[in-house]
This record gives structure tokens, sequence and C-alpha cells, in this order.
């Protein structure tokens, strides 16, 4: 039995959003001394030359990330670099700190290993998070930051939004994903109609002097007819990447009493939607885009069907809250033992090769 075995009964008679302020103060302190980063290392590192990916003109030490959500602040970058993880999506950042929905707004559904939030892209704005990534440095593994929009903005507005963030944070990232997917935030106008993902995608090409990767992230509820519409746009504007899924609305076979809750669903009912959500795309693109899969990976198994289906790296955010801070190894050791069992010499190899069956 492992600690977090031990402590997850405990953390979970606690809202779910007062048990995640609470396990990111505990990572703030494990991070803030040499010491307590080393030991954590030690811990929970796991390494091996199988796992290295080149993408976005960055090595990245393995393909298990943290999702955008857990770290909106960049407040434990350290901390998940310390438990193994190969890299760190900070936000969805905006301009101005926002207060996000009214609490409760994070459920937990633990008869269907799922998770329903309706934040609103709470957080302390651009300045804020700027100021710590100078004062805390960037962690030792490649940084992504989320960007998005004031709940207030308008059209016009939001556009500006995704420019001065990007402008501020773009920096200290490795690369920027451009999030227009998210179904917690007002519907004040068609966030992903071409109109306005070509606005916000040629000011920010204008904006890119440095040539930082660009992704963009897509929900998994859309027809597949706009998908592709997306990633042609994506290819027109030449983005570096496509992150695929955000949480849906869908509550299809949920278990939970309290799935009834309006919000974003993640977790493990999103498995094999996101995963045939990455099959499309990547067929369609035919490797012209990296991937970056997320939606109910927990495990080696879950991450695995991913990059068969085309992900060039996974991200997670619920199932670490399910199954805690070993996750990052649990599941780098056991793509390890996937990728030696298939006859791969790397994650690079595995990658869509259940495309051609």
């Amino acid at each position: 039995m492992t600690l977090y075995s031990r402590v997850r009964p405990f953390a979970f008679t606690l809202p779910a959003e007062t048990a995640h302020d609470l396990g990111k103060r505990t990572l703030r302190v494990a991070q803030s001394t040499w010491a307590t980063r080393t030991a954590l290392s030690a811990a929970y590192q796991f390494e091996h030359p199988a796992l290295e990916c080149d993408l976005f003109g960055t090595q990245f030490p393995n393909p298990v990330g943290i999702a955008a959500g857990f770290d909106k602040n960049a407040e434990v970058t350290h901390a998940l670099a310390a438990l193994g993880f190969g890299f760190v999506e900070i936000g969805t950042v905006t301009p101005y700190s926002q207060s996000g929905n009214d609490r409760p707004r994070l459920f937990r559904l633990l008869e269907d290993e799922a998770m329903i939030n309706r934040m609103g892209f709470n957080g302390q704005g651009m300045e804020r998070v700027k100021s710590r990534l100078e004062a805390d440095g960037t962690p030792q593994i490649p940084l992504g930051v989320n960007i998005g929009k004031m709940n207030s903005s308008n059209e016009r507005e939001a556009i500006e939004d995704y420019r001065r963030v990007f402008d501020r944070l773009s920096p200290f990232a490795d690369y920027v994903v451009v999030n227009v997917s998210c179904p917690n935030t007002p519907d004040e106008f068609d966030e992903g109609s071409p109109e306005h993902l070509r606005s916000i995608f040629e000011t920010l090409e204008t904006e890119n002097e440095r040539g930082v990767p660009i992704l963009v992230k897509i929900g998994p509820d859309s027809p597949e007819e706009s998908m592709f519409d997306l990633v042609d746009i994506a290819r027109e504007f030449d983005l570096d990447g496509i992150v695929a899924t955000n949480t849906s609305t869908s509550r299809t076979g949920l278990e939970s009493p309290r799935r009834e809750e309006w919000g974003g669903l993640s977790g493990k009912p999103l498995q094999d939607r996101s995963t045939e959500v990455v099959r499309s795309l990547a067929e369609y693109m035919d490797g012209e885009l990296p991937i970056v899969g997320i939606g109910g990976v927990d495990s080696a198994r879950s991450a695995y069907e991913k990059i068969r289906a085309g992900a060039s790296l996974v991200e997670l955010y619920t199932g670490f809250v399910y199954r805690g801070p070993s996750t990052a190894k649990r599941i780098n050791r056991g793509l390890v033992a996937l990728l030696e069992r298939d006859g791969f010499t790397s994650v690079e190899e595995a990658v869509g090769a259940d495309l051609d069956d």
C-alpha cells in the first residue's frame, strides 16, 4: 500500500477544489529547497533513452506531461518536474485575474474515475504568472503555456486577449496552446468559427517574432468535419501541433450521482473518445502536425493507446488526482516495457503504429 493510497480517502472527504489547493500547497513546500526537490526526484523520476522525444525544437525527457488546469498559475512546476513528468503545461492564463464561476465548481465522480469542472478560467492573470516565472525560473523540463480570453471579452477583445498573454509569456514557453474549446466559459460568440480562428492565428503570427511553437486545443464533441476544418486552418497558418482533446459535455454511460453537474467532463470516460479523435486527426494529417493526446490517460496502457493512435505526447490531470504522485513513474516504466514487448526502440517509433492496421 502506497502513502497516497492511505492519504487519498481523507483527501476525498474534502471538497475537490479544497483538496486540490491543499495538494498544491504541499507541492510548493516540497519544491522550496534543493534537498526536497532532490528527494522527490530520487523517489519518483524514471529515465530511459527510449522515452526521449524531440518536438517543437526541444527535447522532452519522456512523453508524459501535466495538462493545463492543474497548475494554472505556474506555482508548482518544479515539483511536477521532480515527480517525473516530461513536461508541464500551465494555464489557462488570461490577461487579468478573474475569479471564474462560483463554488462549488469541481466535482469527483468516484464511480466513473472522472471529474467535472466548471472553473471558468479562474486564475491570477498574466502579470502574476510572469513575475513568478521570473522569480522561480522555468522547470528543467519543457514548459507549455495555455492561453485564453477574459470571460467578459467580446469577439474583438478576445483576439487582443490572446495577443497580450502571448506577448507577455511566450518568452518563457517551449510552446503555446491557444484554448478555444473550453465548455466552461460564457458563450458570447462562436470561439471556434473559422473567421475567429483565422483572426487569432493571424494576430499571433504577426506577434511571434521569436518563432515560438503554437498549438491549438480542440474539444471532443465537435463533428469530425469541424475538427478537420480547424486542422486546415492550422495548416494555413503553419501552426505546430494539435492538443486533443479538451473536456466533454457528454454524460453518456456515467454512473455517479454527480453526473448531472454542468461543466466539462474529464477522466476515464473520455479515454476511448479522445483516442478516436487522435486517430482521426492523425489519419487526416498523415503525420504533418504532432498531436498531444489527452483524455483518460492514467496508465501505461492508456498512454500507449494514444501514442499508437498518433499522439507524440500525452497529458493527464484527472489520472494524476486518482493515482497520485507516482503516476508519471508508473506510466513511463510501463511504456518502456510495452515498447520492448512490441519491438520498438523509442516512443517516436511507436507513434501512429496502429494507423496502418
